[in-house]
């Protein structure tokens, strides 16, 4: 509750205090607020002003805000490259990312809800087992999904990217956990209605819970987007390269473009941003029009 200003009757700001204690107090809350922002965008910076820069502004040895001259030739020059296919990379992540999160969102919510409301006498014995595979480091599965992959033909293709990443155990855990809380009334309702499992999930469950859809599909997209290793060794044709395989190879043993690179690491970040700027509008609308309260 806001304290009241005893000489203006008016409400005073949360944290606020006219005393030289609480003055100082909220003094170095603004200052701590003010360098945590700084160190968040700091990282931004540097990328748009040596993606706007040439190889010597950014060797220079005196530094500059931003260069004399930016150079938004390099925008062009980035897709222009012969040796890089940056539009068909970016391409590439973006299937990559829409198809294999909406695979994981379909998959691991619907497993989830099987063993969070579906009655199976087993239930318990899966959900175990998909637990101790989380435990299971990468790098044990790795070479067996690669030999899996490799002789199916999928080696340089966007089945081989997408499809064994469909399943995710660490979504289906949370999505059971998510699911066993749901309130009970909502689906009863349904039942009443004549609906089975599969029709209360889609009609029921589903729209009630966009808040946690969004917020996992925002986690599983930029995982899918910043994937490195798994894209690096089935995309072996620079036609099937995703961005992140893509950005590697403007710095090699023979060659070193940095400024290209710097555009690239700009370009991909865009799509991220604007991502997360729509989930989070998605994300507060989800909330205010579920059928689930506090």
């Amino acid at each position: 509750m806001a304290a009241i200003d005893r000489t203006t009757g008016a409400p005073q700001p949360i944290g606020y205090s006219r005393t030289p204690l609480g003055l100082v107090a909220q003094v170095l809350r603004w200052i701590a607020l003010l360098i945590a922002v700084i160190l968040f965008l700091l990282p931004f910076y540097l990328v748009l002003r040596n993606a706007l820069s040439t190889e010597a502004d950014i060797t220079s040895p005196t530094w500059t805000l931003f260069p004399k001259d930016l150079q938004w030739g390099n925008l062009k020059e980035l897709f222009n490259d012969t040796q890089v296919p940056m539009a068909r990379a970016l391409y590439n992540s973006a299937v990559v990312g829409v198809l294999g999160t909406a695979g994981q969102l379909l998959l691991a919510s619907m497993a989830g809800y099987g063993l969070a409301r579906i009655p199976y006498r087993h239930a318990d014995k899966v959900f175990y087992a998909i637990v101790a595979t989380l435990m299971i480091p990468g790098a044990v599965t790795f070479i067996p999904s690669f030999i899996v992959v490799s002789s199916l033909g999928w080696v340089s293709t966007l089945r081989g990217l997408i499809i064994p990443t469909l399943f995710s155990g660490f979504a289906a855990f949370l999505f059971r956990q998510y699911f066993l809380n749901f309130p009970r009334e909502l689906e009863e309702a349904a039942r009443v209605d004549g609906a089975g499992h599969f029709g209360t999930f889609w009609r029921i469950v589903v729209p009630n819970s966009l808040p946690f859809f969004a917020a996992l599909a925002a986690i599983t997209f930029i995982g899918n987007w910043n994937s490195f290793l798994w894209p690096l060794v089935i995309g072996q044709d620079s036609s099937s390269w995703t961005i992140q395989v893509a950005m590697s190879t403007f710095v090699t043993a023979q060659t070193i473009n940095i400024h290209e690179l710097f555009m690239a690491v700009a370009v991909s970040i865009l799509p991220l941003v604007l991502i997360f700027a729509f989930l989070q509008r998605y994300l507060i609308q989800g909330v205010t029009q579920s059928g689930i309260k506090d």
